[in-house]
C-alpha cells in the first residue's frame, strides 16, 4: 500500500478534548491518512472508533488518571515525564513498519510532544480545543501584549478582531488569576513553543472567528477546521460517523429518546452543565425551582456525584415534566425534535454542538473560557441569551425562568430560531466539500502527504 502519512494524534485525557482530537483523527483517516489516538493507560478503553488506531501513553497514574494525582500541577507534571517516555517509545515501535508515524499532532496543553517529535526528527502540529477567540487573549497575555489581571476599570478590553469584552465576558483567569494558578499555567504554556511548530490547528470555522484568527495570526497562525462534530450531524461524508467514539461514562440514550419521543416538536429544554463543572447545592436548587416554575419539560442530565444536591422534593417519578439522567449523548439529544432550547455552561464543545445542530441556547456560564463563549451566544452570533448572576454569583430562578421564556416563547425568540438555523447551515457548509474547513483540512493532509512521499524527516534524518 501506498504510503500517505501517518499521524499520532495526542489528547489530553478529559472527554472535552478527547473528542475534537478524536473527531480530527476520523477526518484524517477519511482523506487517506492513517490515524493513531495514543491517550493515557486509564482512558485507553474507552475508545472505540473505527479506522483510528488506539495505543496507550502513560501519565505516571494509569489506575485512576487526574483523580489519582488529586493536583493539576502534580499531574502535568508526572504527564510530561511519563507521556514523554512512553511516546517516544510509540514512536520509535513503528519506525520501521509499513507506516511509519510522520507527525504528532498534539493537544496545545501537552507542549512537550513537540519536543518529542523533533527529537524523532518528524513533524508537529498543535492542536487547540478553545474558541479562536480565547486564543487570540491568551496568547496576547504569553506574548506581553496584555497585562494580568484586567480589572473592571479596564474594560471593556478592546482587542483587534475582536468585539469590545466587557468584565465578565472576560475568562475567569484573565480577571483572576490567582484563583486557579496551575490551570493559567497550562493555559500559556501552550504558546511557549509555538514558533517551532509545523501548525496551528483550530476547532472553530472562518464563517465564525475568521476576523480573530486572522487578526492574531501573526503569534497564532491558526487554520480553522471545526466543528470537529461526527459527520453524520453535518456532512455526512464520513459513514457511520453518529458519535464521538470516546465515552467516559456509560449514556442512556435509549431510555431519554424515548422520553423524547413522547414530547412534542421543540418542548422541551434540555439541560447538561458538562463532565467538568460542579454546581454549588445553591445553584443547583434555584435551577432545579427555575426549570419547575417554566412550566416546559426538560431534560437534565446530573452527574451522580452531584445528584444529592437537588433540592428535596423537587424530583417527583410520577411526574412527566422533566426527566434527570446521569449521562446521555448529547448529539442525538440536540439532534431530537422536541429539543426547543439547549441550557448549558457554554464549554467550546457544547457551544459547537449548540450551534451546529441549530438549537438555541440559555447560557450559565461557570469558570474558565465559558464567559467569553457565552457573550458570543447572546450578542455575536444572537442564537441566545446568557442568564445574569447575582452579586452572589448564582443564577436565580427567577433570571433563568425569564432567559427561558425569551428563547422559547418570548418576542426574539423566533429571530434567535433563524439565527441558530442560519449557524447550523454554516457550519455544515464550513466543513462539506469544498467549504473553508474543508480546505483547511485539505491543505494540511496534501503537505503532510507531500512530505511523507519524499521521505522527508526534519534535522536532515
Amino acid at each position: 500500500m501506498e504510503y500517505r502519512g501517518h499521524v499520532v494524534v495526542v489528547p489530553y485525557p478529559s472527554q472535552g478534548h478527547i473528542n475534537p482530537l478524536l473527531q480530527f483523527a476520523k477526518r484524517l483517516a477519511s482523506k487517506g491518512v492513517k490515524a493513531t489516538l495514543a491517550t493515557t493507560r486509564y482512558t485507553v478503553n474507552s475508545i472505540r472508533a473505527p479506522n483510528i488506531g488506539v495505543e496507550p501513553i502513560s501519565d505516571g497514574f494509569d489506575e485512576g488518571g487526574f483523580a489519582q494525582a488529586g493536583k493539576e500541577d502534580v499531574y502535568l507534571k508526572a504527564f510530561k515525564a511519563n507521556g514523554s517516555r512512553t511516546l517516544s517509545q510509540l514512536i520509535h515501535k513503528h519506525q520501521h513498519t509499513t507506516h511509519p508515524i510522520n507527525c504528532v499532532l498534539y493537544d496545545s496543553f501537552l507542549p512537550w510532544a513537540l519536543d518529542v517529535a523533533r527529537e524523532h526528527g518528524i513533524h508537529g502540529a498543535a492542536f487547540f480545543t478553545n474558541s479562536a477567540t480565547v486564543c487570540a487573549i491568551f496568547c496576547r497575555i504569553h506574548h506581553g501584549l496584555l497585562t494580568l489581571p484586567v480589572k473592571q476599570e479596564d474594560t471593556p478590553l478592546l482587542l483587534p478582531g475582536l468585539p469590545p469584552l466587557n468584565f465578565p465576558d472576560l475568562p475567569t483567569f484573565v480577571k483572576f488569576p490567582e484563583s486557579y494558578p496551575a490551570y493559567l499555567t497550562m493555559k500559556l504554556s501552550q504558546y511557549s513553543n509555538l514558533d517551532k511548530v509545523d501548525w496551528v490547528i483550530g476547532n472553530s470555522f472562518e464563517e465564525l472567528e475568521g476576523e480573530a484568527a486572522k487578526a492574531i495570526s501573526e503569534l497564532w497562525p491558526g487554520m480553522l477546521v471545526g466543528p470537529m462534530v461526527p459527520s453524520a450531524y453535518l456532512d455526512g461524508r464520513i459513514d457511520g460517523d453518529k458519535g464521538y467514539g470516546a465515552s467516559l461514562w456509560k449514556p442512556l440514550s435509549d431510555k431519554c429518546i424515548k422520553w423524547l419521543e413522547t414530547k412534542a416538536p421543540q418542548s422541551v429544554v434540555y439541560v447538561s452543565f458538562g463532565s467538568m463543572v460542579s454546581l454549588s447545592a445553591k445553584q443547583m436548587e434555584e435551577i432545579a425551582w427555575g426549570l419547575k416554575a417554566s412550566g416546559q419539560h426538560f431534560l437534565w442530565v446530573v452527574k451522580e456525584s452531584e445528584r444529592s444536591k437537588l433540592p428535596e422534593g423537587f424530583i417527583d417519578p410520577a411526574e412527566e415534566q422533566g426527566l434527570i439522567v446521569t449521562w446521555c449523548n448529547q448529539l442525538e439529544m440536540l439532534a431530537h425534535e422536541a429539543i426547543g432550547c439547549f441550557v448549558s455552561h457554554c464549554g467550546w464543545n457544547s457551544t459547537l454542538e449548540g450551534l451546529s445542530l441549530g438549537v438555541p441556547m440559555v447560557g450559565v456560564p461557570q469558570w474558565t473560557d465559558q464567559h467569553t463563549d457565552a457573550k458570543f451566544v447572546e450578542d455575536i452570533w444572537e442564537v441566545g441569551v446568557r442568564a445574569k448572576e447575582d452579586e452572589l454569583g448564582i443564577v436565580r430562578r427567577g433570571e433563568l425562568l425569564m432567559c427561558l421564556k425569551e428563547v422559547m416563547v418570548g418576542k426574539r425568540s423566533e429571530e434567535i430560531k433563524r439565527n441558530a438555523s442560519k449557524w447550523r447551515r454554516l457550519a455544515k457548509e464550513a466543513i462539506s466539500e469544498g467549504g473553508s474547513s474543508d480546505q483547511c483540512i485539505n491543505q494540511f493532509v496534501e503537505q503532510l502527504m507531500s512530505a511523507a512521499k519524499k521521505g522527508e524527516y526534519l534535522n536532515g534524518q
